[in-house]
């Protein structure tokens, strides 16, 4: 499905989770594994040499290497195979040490968590981006008027800088995560057939020292090949980034609608439109991040659900994870840049939003009335009150505000001075401002 690819998809993603870097990731990991164990004493340094010499993926027969998987379950396998003949066409006697007390699933989880550490230096860069973008986007309208909607409906005047700055917010704690999440995930996998490594005869913990050393990455404090949270973590530590993207997508495409008009993706040549309606102006990248929403969490499922594994190596489950997991990076990495995109150059109707304000008559003010009026009559009378004003402007078409200068109880309590104060909508944004403030200041010191 190449086709599409650069619609859902990332191509540095796509390197990332190519199957030569697979190849080559778990290639590194035999690598360092011999000179670690040659530094312990464990194999001939002569013989780490000539391993780590052949541990290039451009020497892999990978139509091969494929074949057999499909019979052995698993590529570590045929790979080390290859592997150990490559070394034996130069040196039959470093050959023997291919591989030597690790497993396969050692090779196959090292070369993931590889991958993962690149992958997710792929979306750093994009993450810093849409930060960027939505703290300009929220300090440029930090008092534009627009408004409030809750269950879809008006509620109460904001800002579009506030309203942003609750995209920006989650964006910030997705910045905290993913800083999180290496601290656990970048931690390599050596255990040999069991976990115990007794096949290196008590060197066990010298070799992963060293291999810690070789790999960059952390020791963990046991090997973890049935114990999956790590890379579970991972994973729905992206969908929970994705779902925060979908919203921002989906905020971005009802503000796009022809009846609210506030709110556009950037034009372009070829962008967005129709092939019978030359007048349309479609939210294409909302379209690709809302994609993305709706697949991800299904994925994030399957590796939670590969999580219950049997014993000391799991049966289907941790298979499960191998093409779930590069998905999970490859959609998140388009939305991401996606939306990263987009941001800095959206369109706002600054007029459109204010106009809207007015679309329901003043009924958008009626909270601000009632908690006025309530100092006097009481809230609960005071939003009676209000209740049966509101149903007389749905039904009658005039102004809430004439509707309210007319009743005698509203004008024995506020004068049509204070009335007009009310129907003032920047006289009701709260602390609206002050919360784009904080928010954007918060975001600095995590970029």
């Amino acid at each position: 499905m190449a086709l599409l690819d650069p619609l859902f998809g990332s191509a540095a993603m796509g390197e990332v989770f190519s199957d030569a870097a697979r190849v080559q990731r778990m290639l590194d990991f035999e690598a360092a594994l011999a000179r670690a164990e040659a530094r312990s004493g464990v194999i001939p340094a002569a013989a780490a040499a000539a391993i780590a010499s052949k541990c290039k993926a451009e020497l892999i027969d990978t139509d091969a290497l494929a074949t057999a998987t499909a019979a052995s379950l698993n590529p570590a396998i045929p790979l080390v195979k290859q592997l150990t003949a490559l070394v034996a066409k130069d040196d039959p006697e470093a050959a023997r040490f291919v591989h030597w007390g690790a497993t396969s699933q050692d090779a196959n989880d090292t070369g993931l968590v590889l991958q993962i550490r690149e992958a997710l230096d792929v979306l750093h860069p994009d993450l810093d981006s849409l930060s960027l973008g939505l703290e300009g986007l929220a300090e440029k309208h930090r008092s534009t008027l627009i408004a409030g909607r809750t269950l879809m409906q008006h509620a109460l005047p904001t800002t579009f800088g506030a309203k942003v700055a609750g995209w920006l917010d989650a964006v910030t704690r997705h910045h905290e995560r993913l800083v999180e999440v290496r601290l656990r995930a970048f931690n390599f996998q050596f255990g040999g057939a069991v976990g115990t490594l007794a096949a290196l005869r008590g060197k066990g913990l010298e070799v992963a020292r060293a291999l810690a050393r070789e790999l960059h990455l952390g020791i963990p404090t046991m090997p973890w090949h049935t114990e999956r949270d790590r890379i579970a973590e991972v994973a729905t530590t992206l969908g929970l980034l994705v779902g925060t993207l979908g919203k921002i997508a989906r905020d971005i495409s009802l503000h796009m609608q022809t009846e609210i008009a506030e709110i556009f993706e950037p034009a372009g040549e070829g962008r967005g439109g129709s092939s019978t309606m030359p007048h349309k102006r479609n939210p294409v990248s909302a379209a690709v991040v809302l994609s993305a929403a709706t697949r991800v969490p299904g994925l994030v499922s399957t590796m939670l659900s590969a999580m219950v594994q049997e014993d000391e190596r799991g049966l289907g489950n941790w298979h499960a994870e191998w093409e779930t997991l590069p998905e999970i990076f490859r959609l998140t990495a388009g939305a991401l840049h996606q939306m990263a995109t987009i941001v800095p150059d959206l369109e706002i109707d600054v007029a459109r939003m204010r106009r809207n304000l007015d679309a329901t008559q003043g009924l958008i003010f009626a909270e601000a009335v009632t908690m006025s009026l309530g100092n006097h009559i009481g809230k609960s009378a005071a939003h009676e009150l209000l209740e049966a004003a509101s149903r007389q402007v749905r039904e009658s078409g005039e102004q809430l505000r004439e509707v309210l200068a007319h009743n005698p109880v509203v004008t024995e309590h506020l004068t049509l001075e204070e009335l007009d104060r009310l129907f003032a909508p920047e006289n009701y944004l709260g602390i609206a401002e002050e919360l784009v403030d904080r928010v954007i200041a918060a975001s600095r010191k995590h970029r």
